[in-house]
């Protein structure tokens, strides 16, 4: 496994709060809900290497939200 680069995050605590709920409700830790998010945005904009926005890998397998 790669190694993850720490970051320390300023963020409003509601906002906070709200990760935290949709974390508990995904059977996530808050960091892994953070990295789900933003690695859903990136790869939405096509900004992953070697992806490219509409790739056609949505759904179950891509770890987020089955509805």
């Amino acid at each position: 496994m790669a190694a993850r680069k720490q970051y320390p995050l300023r963020i409003d605590p509601e906002v906070w709060a709200a990760v935290e709920r949709w974390a508990a409700d995904e059977m996530r830790s808050a960091n892994g809900q953070v990295e789900w998010i933003l690695r859903d945005a990136l790869r939405r904009a096509g900004r992953l290497p070697g992806r490219r926005p509409g790739g056609g890998d949505e759904g179950p397998s891509d770890g987020g939200p089955t509805t």
